[in-house]
């Protein structure tokens, strides 16, 4: 075989196994990118089911007559800008994720408050449908922890893929970019003071 040939047939096999390789590197970052879409729709079935419990909530809530109705107005309004804050799985951008989690700490505060405000209501803390309420409810915040825990771990796993060099050349040529992660909210950052006085 003549030398040339053989420099030849070198040049189209290391380009083909250039090819391969990017192949094999844009379906991982495809596959990496559906589980992380995967799991944002599993953060969004969870908040969606927090913000179903809510109108059951109110409901029972307000059957008590004397009720603060700032507090239950508060909650309603919370609810109805953390349900209009949309992020799609295509748009998971830091500042996406951020106004998405601002939107729902705020309704997080404002059923805090209402579980807070419930305390003075001996005969309402005592109601079964309440009871069951909030029991659902401390669930679904379980939930929400677990799903944005859950989904971190694929965004790092999916922006550690993007980052890495050469998988960031093909994810450059490919049009995938680094995700966001839900961080912990402002009052995690500071330990709360306990008085024992």
């Amino acid at each position: 075989m003549k030398r040339s040939t053989i420099i030849l047939l070198s040049l189209i096999g290391g380009f083909a196994l250039l090819v391969f390789w990017g192949v094999g590197a844009y379906n991982r970052l495809v596959s990496l990118s559906e589980s992380t879409e995967s799991q944002w729709a599993n953060v969004q079935s969870a908040y969606q089911r927090r913000a179903d419990l809510i109108p059951n909530l109110i409901a029972t809530v307000k059957g008590y007559a004397d009720f603060e109705q700032e507090t239950l107005k508060g909650v309603i309004e919370a609810r109805s800008k953390a349900t209009s804050v949309q992020v799609n799985a295509d748009e998971l951008t830091p500042e996406r994720i951020a106004a998405f989690q601002k939107a729902q700490s705020e309704l997080k505060g404002a059923l805090s408050r209402l579980l807070v405000t419930v305390e003075r209501y001996p005969d309402l803390k005592a109601n079964q449908n309440f009871l069951a309420l909030q029991s659902q409810l401390e669930g679904t915040e379980n939930r929400i922890n677990v799903e944005r825990d859950r989904f971190n771990e694929q965004v790092r796993g999916f922006n550690s893929a993007v980052k890495r060099i050469p998988t960031s050349i093909v994810a450059s040529i490919g049009g995938f970019e680094s995700r966001g992660y839900f961080e912990a909210e402002g009052e995690a950052q500071e330990a709360p003071e306990v008085s024992f006085e």
